[in-house]
């Protein structure tokens, strides 16, 4: 029945070019088209990655920090994906503080085995189609919040050139009095969104 669900993004999904679920983004279509040996089989795994840092004693004094790393398998159908059931808890940072821009040299054996999913792959037994077959993984994408994507991707979310899209092009206005940075013109993209949901 797992083998069944794990395909389901290829042969159960209603398609009919609406997005309804990760399956329907044109990104996943692109990365079919440009890994062909990936996509060929839909047995291959689409891994999404979420994390981001709690107080585990819901304590404001303390300063101790957890880091749960979920995988997320987006194969599955989407009233699946999102149940404890088939989420994986792929480590646990803890500690006296936040791991910050280190958390990098806590990845290291998650990015590892993520690689050598995604590279060589490894081999499984399927015992719904009865036969052995090379599985393999893509992270597909990152689930966090705005901060947490700073420490995870390495990019400065904080200053005058924090989008990560505009980057150079940001709006922002600096507060002369408060000594704080105001993010402005965000409604920008709100055209090209109106424009594409329209079609």
């Amino acid at each position: 029945m797992m083998q069944k669900n794990l395909v389901w993004h290829a042969n159960g999904r209603k398609s009919d070019g609406l997005l309804r679920r990760a399956a329907d983004l044109p990104q996943w279509k692109k990365i079919d088209t440009l890994y062909p040996q990936f996509g060929s089989d839909p047995r291959n795994l689409w891994l999404g990655l979420a994390t981001d840092g709690m107080n585990p004693y819901g304590n404001l004094s303390s300063k101790h920090s957890s880091w749960p790393v979920l995988s997320i398998i987006y194969n599955l159908p989407y009233w699946l994906s999102m149940k404890r059931k088939y989420m994986m808890l792929s480590m646990m940072i803890s500690g006296p503080k936040q791991p910050g821009n280190d958390i990098d040299v806590y990845l290291t054996p998650l990015i590892e085995d993520l690689r050598l999913l995604w590279e060589e792959g490894v081999e499984v037994f399927d015992a719904h189609g009865n036969d052995n077959f090379n599985l393999r993984a893509l992270l597909f994408c990152t689930i966090n919040d705005f901060s947490a994507y700073g420490n995870l991707s390495g990019y400065s979310v904080k200053g005058h050139y924090a989008c990560s899209i505009c980057e150079e092009k940001t709006s922002y206005h600096q507060l002369k009095h408060a000594r704080r940075t105001c993010y402005i013109g965000h409604r920008k993209f709100l055209k090209d969104v109106i424009t594409h949901i329209i079609g």
